[in-house]
């Protein structure tokens, strides 16, 4: 019994042929006289330069993916317990604006041509001259960066 053809069939890159080959194919060698024959073992995964770099900039995006809401949402829980006394900006704090339409008065006045006016309550306040600010939604309280997302402007 010959084994040289059983090694014909193991053809693979991680695996070489023995260095006492010509000793299995020798008609010298019989089955009684087994010699143990010693494989190179595969060896651990080689990295280069870039496949380290590839994996570290792998590992900090998902750090970063994780850490950013996890920041924003501390940031959320921290500013809630903060008391907020920032008056509004738009508004000065009074929680009103003035009216764009008639310019505060109540009243818009058309010319109609021919030297003729017509006076008329503003519709776009009522004849009230102001409108409740849409920043602060009538608190006078500038509200927080991440709070504002919750108004939307009527405009």
């Amino acid at each position: 019994m010959s084994l040289a053809p059983s090694l014909s069939l193991l053809r693979s890159s991680f695996l070489s042929p023995p260095s006492n080959a010509k000793l299995l194919s020798s008609p010298r060698l019989t089955t009684t006289h087994r010699r143990t024959i010693s494989y190179p073992r595969i060896s651990a995964i080689e990295l280069d330069q870039n496949t380290i770099v590839a994996i570290s900039v792998g590992l900090v995006s998902v750090a970063v993916g994780i850490g950013i809401p996890v920041f924003y949402e501390t940031q959320i829980d921290n500013a809630a317990k903060r008391e907020n006394t920032q008056p509004c900006f738009p508004c000065s704090g009074s929680g009103a604006q003035q009216c764009r339409f008639c310019m505060g008065t109540g009243i818009v006045t058309v010319v109609l041509g021919g030297g003729e006016t017509e006076k008329s309550q503003c519709i776009n306040c009522e004849g009230a001259g102001s409108l409740t600010c849409t920043t602060c939604q009538g608190t006078g309280i500038q509200p927080r960066y991440l709070d504002r997302r919750e108004f939307k402007d009527d405009d």
